[in-house]
């Protein structure tokens, strides 16, 4: 994970919208039975998912299993909180009252002593950076997380927060919590390149699959039943993700993966893999198979030479320009 110590599996399992939303706990608790026994170590969480639901679901299940402790990695991340829209002004944000307040909810719905990797999820326009780095130290300290991160900050902020770290001799983000895939590339092959370069920053993956256009299984356009695009309030990741270039693009992609022998979604999750800045992608299913399948993507990392890789960019024709001084 970066210039940290912490071994995390390439592949990990996220629970944003199925733990304690679409999916049922049984079927939650065979998702990271599958997931842990093919080596994952990591499972990804935050306070805002299902309004807190999601740890509890989680929580459950990881005090059912009895794993050891040191074999697995567990996430959250503060910043929504649980209460959705009818959260107050102070049970929100990254202020050090809900940073400390947040964390300790998180604990109590995981039922764990410990947060591995703790997110800033969102930047805090409202909240001096310095007092979210020294709540964030001072969790450390305390023993409740081991890492903290930023999740969808910009290179800029999570220099700001560097800083503030290195100038307070305080402990500064280890990670960064990006959407990275086909569709969405400029953060990671662009906006971040200064901080992996100087600082060794880790990443872990959200939305490899960018939210499930690359399995091709909208390719006709229509809405499959049973999908995260189905859940209420997602219309607005129905129109972030349903556009018609990405469709076509798709479509050539799926032709690609027919001709290499493998399948579109573990086509795009090797592809995210091969970049040397990736720690872990994460996985996020609603079924048993598709995982399985997933799980298997790294057997497709050799199949990316460097001629596919060039068929690839040609096809999505949205590589990042880096401007070279």
């Amino acid at each position: 994970m970066g210039k940290s110590g912490l071994q995390v599996s390439a592949l990990s399992l996220g629970s944003w919208l199925t733990f304690g939303k679409q999916i049922e706990n049984n079927i939650a608790e065979k998702l990271m039975d599958i997931a842990y026994d093919a080596g994952v170590n990591f499972f990804d969480n935050a306070e805002t998912y299902a309004n807190g639901e999601s740890e509890r679901v989680m929580g459950k299940i990881l005090k059912k299993k009895k794993w050891e402790r040191s074999s697995y990695i567990v996430s959250s991340k503060v910043f929504f909180g649980y209460k959705g829209r009818d959260a107050k002004p102070n049970q929100k944000g990254l202020s050090r009252k809900h940073v400390i307040e947040g964390c300790n909810d998180a604990l109590e719905r995981l039922q764990l002593d410990y947060i591995d990797l703790y997110f800033c999820h969102r930047p805090d326009k409202n909240t001096p950076i310095e007092e979210t780095v020294w709540a964030m130290n001072d969790l450390i300290r305390q023993g409740k997380i081991l890492y903290w991160g930023t999740s969808e900050w910009s290179g800029t902020e999570i220099m700001e927060a560097i800083y503030a770290a290195q100038k307070n001799h305080l402990i500064p983000p280890t990670m960064e919590q990006p959407q990275y895939n086909m569709f969405v590339r400029d953060k990671v092959e662009k906006d971040y390149l200064p901080i992996f370069n100087n600082h060794s920053l880790g990443t872990t993956i959200w939305s490899p699959l960018a939210s499930g256009v690359l399995t091709g299984k909208y390719n006709n356009k229509s809405l499959p039943k049973n999908t995260r695009l189905h859940l209420q309030d997602m219309d607005w990741l129905k129109k972030k993700v349903l556009q018609e270039d990405q469709l076509k693009k798709v479509e050539k992609l799926q032709k690609l993966a027919l001709k290499l022998e493998v399948s579109l979604p573990k086509l795009a999750i090797a592809w995210v893999l091969k970049s040397k800045n990736v720690s872990t992608a994460i996985l996020g299913a609603s079924k048993t198979e598709q995982l399985k399948e997933t799980l298997t993507s790294l057997d497709a990392i050799p199949l990316l030479t460097t001629e596919v890789m060039e068929a690839i960019e040609k096809i999505l024709d949205n590589k990042p320009r880096i401007a070279e001084f």
